[in-house]
């Protein structure tokens, strides 16, 4: 998803952070070093001793509506994860692992039959709602039918090879999904049949759009009145304007550590109307025990020295880019775009964004530690593997033969100071290769739909891609491919308007592949990356890190690569 849908970027643009590299947790599956005691795979038995308090969480704002099936951002999804159940769910553990889907509601992975088609799981027994009702097929099947009659954000992306999911996009009010979703209450299982096989389907049956509610939950946005779950955790009241409380399920009995851990806290308390400054104080006087938004740049050299052992950096699987329209001069001309990814400076963009500690130059559009990447650099002074350096030289060579030079480029970036002073960069870079070049800075509530709809023109625009699940195809075939592109909508994710049938059919390919052979679709999907750099609809940047900033009271940190730290998994007692 987008990062305007995840956390928001850090506040200002050339401070240099000096995190030691102690208070770094960057490898995979690493716990920092500040907390001996962290799980390296957040599946050990539950520690007793540790069990109960208050952690006590704090942020700018609210994320909107609490409903699962309709929130769509990394804040509430954190929490989710802890609240929610599906048939399936990523497994709450540390690093790497946090990318494996495993059973949740279901007793098993489920029994694939039908050439892909259809999914038969057997639910678990014993599954009882914060509300005291007993989970049943029915809940299952009532909650497949919701997601599209509360018209859900991928209800036509994610679960629209539903059979019947064409008539419930239409008219979703009338959604039943009778030959689609199937639930047998006799033999307690529930049946999903697809029109085509989706080797991607378990990953999105695993994300908060699929997790299972009452079956009389309201068929509209619940919005602030949280709904029943299944999870460690319900929520006993929410105000979007002052705080969110979390208490105890007390009807949840672990079922699974993997799927479903026990919590420890006794209290989740969620502060809102703090401003960003407020909140490092707040930590760093253990009246708070994390903060949601980037720590402000004037608070960076604090928190990496004098307070770098509750410092948490990890790095995310997601990409910082520069989309160049396809379809409108200059960048009509493959020369031209060429030329763009020869000229910048990535490392500037590094220090632009905060410095090292929180990016690294990124050369490809799949990140590192994704699958698909492939160690590979087309545009480095020198060539290689990993970027080193520009070739302005090289750059302005190719706007010469492109004969593009002395056009007009606007650059539409967010209107916060890294977005500007990254845009401001890149403003600079195209005057010296001879564009006229004027920045646009528009709002982070609008940017994001404006740069997609193509009635608005725009040439270059400023963006980021954070993962929905650990395929390549979110990535690739979201961002880059025919079907993602769309004239004249506010949802064309293919902002570049990029669209290559030969490139298409290589990413239907390494689809068919992955069916049944995931690690030959990844080679496939990395030469296809490599295809599209060719092409250079893109700009890849960066690659962004996250900071956590903890009190002196937690312990246990966790950072799930999927669904970032684990809130649940604290110890604050």
């Amino acid at each position: 998803m987008s990062r305007t849908a995840r956390r928001g970027a850090l506040a200002a643009a050339t401070v240099a952070l000096t995190l030691t590299a102690a208070a770094c947790s960057s490898s995979p599956g690493s716990g920092p070093s500040s907390d001996p005691g962290a799980s390296s795979s957040g599946s050990s038995a539950f520690q007793a001793q540790h069990k109960g308090g208050t952690v006590r969480l704090v942020a700018h704002a609210a994320a909107g509506s609490f409903d699962p099936q309709v929130n769509y951002t990394l804040q509430y999804w954190q929490l989710f994860q802890s609240m929610y159940d599906g048939l399936l769910a990523f497994k709450k553990v540390n690093g790497q692992e946090s990318f494996t889907v495993v059973p949740d509601l279901a007793t098993a992975m489920p029994k694939v039959t039908n050439g892909g088609k259809t999914y038969t799981f057997t639910l678990r027994k014993g599954v009882t709602f914060s509300n005291g009702k007993a989970l049943t097929t029915d809940d299952v099947v009532a909650s497949f039918q919701r997601i599209f009659k509360v018209s859900s954000p991928t209800a036509g992306t994610f679960y629209n090879g539903i059979v019947g999911a064409d008539a419930c996009l239409k008219t979703p009010a009338s959604c039943t999904l009778p030959q689609g979703v199937i639930g047998d209450a006799k033999a307690n299982t529930v049946t999903i049949n697809l029109t085509a096989a989706d080797p991607e389907f378990e990953y999105k049956l695993a994300v908060p759009h699929a997790v299972v509610v009452p079956k009389d939950s309201p068929t509209k946005d619940a919005g602030t009145k949280p709904l029943p779950s299944t999870g460690p955790y319900t929520a006993a009241s929410y105000d979007p304007n002052r705080a969110l409380k979390l208490v105890r399920n007390p009807h949840f009995k672990e079922w699974s550590r993997e799927a479903e851990p026990q919590g420890y806290p006794d209290v989740i308390d969620y502060a809102f109307g703090q401003t960003v400054e407020s909140e490092v104080t707040a930590v760093e006087n253990g009246q708070a025990d994390w903060m949601f938004d980037a720590p402000p740049a004037d608070r960076l050299n604090e928190i990496g020295t004098k307070y770098a052992s509750q410092a948490h950096v990890n790095p995310l699987t997601a990409f910082w880019y520069a989309t160049l329209n396809v379809n409108m001069a200059p960048f009509n001309n493959k020369l031209a775009r060429q030329a763009i990814n020869w000229a910048v400076d990535r490392s500037a963009v590094v220090r632009l964004y905060g410095g090292t500690n929180l990016a690294s130059p990124a050369c490809t559009v799949l990140p590192p530690g994704f699958p698909g990447h492939v160690e590979s650099c087309a545009y480095t002074k020198g060539g290689g593997t990993t970027w080193k350096a520009a070739d302005l030289a090289k750059a302005k060579e190719l706007v010469k033969q492109s004969g593009t030079a002395g056009q007009e480029v606007g650059i539409v970036v967010q209107d916060d100071d890294v977005n500007k002073s990254i845009g401001q960069y890149l403003q600079s870079l195209l005057t010296q290769l001879g564009y006229k070049a004027t920045l646009k800075p528009l709002s982070g509530n609008i940017q994001f739909t404006y740069i997609q709809n193509t009635k608005n023109k725009v040439q270059l625009a400023l963006t980021s891609w954070y993962q929905d699940y650990p395929a390549a195809s979110d990535f690739l075939n979201v961002l880059l491919s025919c079907a993602s592109y769309h004239p004249g909508s506010d949802s064309s994710i293919n902002i570049s308007g990029f669209c290559d049938k030969g490139v298409d059919a290589k990413m239907q390919a390494a689809l068919k592949t992955s069916q049944t052979d995931k690690a030959s679709a990844d080679k496939q999907w990395g030469a296809v990356d490599q295809t599209v750099m060719g092409q250079s609809p893109v700009v890849p940047l960066i690659n962004p890190k996250l900071i956590d900033f903890t009190s002196t009271r937690v312990g246990n940190y966790q950072f799930s690569k999927q669904f970032y730290m684990l809130v649940g998994q604290l110890w604050v007692k």
